[in-house]
């Protein structure tokens, strides 16, 4: 009954949200993606085609993968059915895959829309695999987080994504024109208009819907401000998802930030996700992670730094202890960079895996009883403290183990200083292994 008056057009008189009333009808309203819908776009080159295979719609929300995949369908002429995943379960994909065999036994094929296709579990994505095969569907997921992390390798192979991008302040403002079309012209002042902009975010579903709220409660004759908006829309910035995606990204943005010693760029990213809601303890214990791998002894104070501003923090909380990890990141995205001791942390880490387990040399264990001395324990061994330079050259890896370079100091910050020590070091051992063959060959000092 329902499909009979939608089919009348009663449906159309029905209330409707502003963001569904100015819902395209055509692929070419859509706003947004160019790198999707331009003249070489992705998209534009499948349909050039007049076919799509199955596809995995990846972007933030409110950048029009909804709407586009059921333009798809109409501009391919097939079936259209759409579903949450949030919503269904195994009997409801089975009622599904039924409906679109019968379809196809009538000759039309079928294009199922999956929302939030990431809230499928491993079992319920392996369903789509035979119906996605014989042709019985073309599947078009859309999801916020990343495919990669939430979908199994076998769906993906599959199907192509594509990555929707958050919308542009241009199409922002081809929406708001839309909706002033519709509606008339916002009661607004420009700095309002503009803050409104912001506010969504590249959300184009959020923005009609502020929109909208604007519409329902402005006065006649009111000119509305900024700081009425804000006010009237209680709208902060978004909070970002801390599980997902966004939450990666961000924060790789500010630990690349703090690498390529960009202090105001590593200060945005960390505002980003303090004002988004982050819990700042995490964000504590990465600033700490960059102190080790991205400054190392180049700053060794940068991760006495780091803790002392973890504590901070710890000991004052929100909001002052945040400014302790504000002076961390500007000191961290300043100070000289090396990952000298990461580099050699790994490569050492490595190369015990790959060799075999010898014991260190007898010289440098202990030897506290007679016969452990006599065997050679701790015998010959030369206490450094007592020799020039705190230098014995003596050598401190496993008999049968090449000696091995691990740490390769930069001359950058406090580590040129190591590295003019290191050097000390390796001449030290070059004149003790010197002296060696020499002894060996039955050479003294003198000659």
């Amino acid at each position: 009954m329902n499909d009979l008056f939608r089919a009348a057009g009663m449906d159309q008189s029905a209330p409707r949200p502003l963001a569904d009333l100015l819902r395209p009808t055509s692929i070419e309203d859509v706003v947004g993606q160019p790198h999707l819908l331009g003249p070489n776009g992705r998209l534009t080159r499948m349909m050039r085609g007049g076919d799509i295979g199955s596809l995995i719609l990846w972007g933030p929300p409110g950048t029009g993968k909804t709407t586009l995949a059921q333009l798809l369908a109409g501009h391919i002429d097939r079936h259209f059915t759409q579903i949450s995943a949030i919503h269904s379960g195994v009997a409801e994909l089975k009622r599904v895959f039924d409906a679109a065999r019968q379809h196809r036994a009538m000759g039309r094929g079928t294009v199922l829309f999956v929302d939030e296709i990431h809230r499928f579990n491993r079992s319920q994505q392996d369903a789509f695999l035979p119906v996605m095969e014989d042709g019985t569907i073309t599947l078009i997921g859309a999801t916020t987080e990343n495919p990669s992390f939430e979908l199994n390798a076998a769906l993906m192979s599959r199907a192509q994504v594509l990555i929707f991008n958050a919308l542009d302040e241009d199409a922002l403002i081809t929406l708001l024109a839309r909706a002033e079309a519709n509606r008339g012209p916002l009661p607004l002042t420009a700095a309002a208009r503009d803050s409104l902009l912001r506010m969504a975010d590249g959300d184009g579903r959020a923005l009609l819907t502020l929109a909208e709220e604007i519409f329902r409660v402005a006065r006649d004759g009111e000119i509305i401000d900024e700081a009425a908006v804000q006010g009237l829309l209680q709208r902060k910035a978004p909070v970002h998802d801390k599980d997902g995606d966004g939450h990666y990204g961000l924060i790789s943005a500010l630990h690349k930030s703090v690498r390529g010693s960009d202090p105001d760029a590593a200060l945005y990213y960390l505002q980003r996700m303090l004002v988004g809601g982050e819990d700042p303890l995490y964000l504590a214990r990465r600033l700490v992670r960059m102190a080790t791998e991205d400054i190392g002894l180049a700053d060794p104070h940068a991760l006495t730094l780091a803790i002392a501003a973890r504590d901070t923090y710890q000991f004052l909380g929100s909001p002052e202890g945040e400014l302790a990890l504000a002076q961390v990141t500007v000191h961290l995205a300043l100070a000289p960079k090396s990952n000298a001791l990461y580099k050699a942390y790994n490569a050492s880490k490595q190369f015990v895996k790959d060799t075999p387990s010898l014991p260190p040399p007898r010289h440098i264990l202990p030897g506290p009883t007679a016969w452990m001395r006599a065997e050679g324990f701790g015998v010959g061994y030369e206490y450094d403290h007592d020799l020039a330079d705190a230098l014995s050259g003596q050598d401190y890896f496993p008999e049968g183990v090449e000696r091995q370079r691990f740490y390769e100091p930069t001359d950058r910050g406090e580590e040129e200083a190591m590295a003019r020590r290191l050097q000390k070091a390796d001449q030290a051992r070059m004149d003790r292994r010197i002296a060696g063959f020499h002894k060996r060959d039955g050479y003294n000092a003198e000659d």
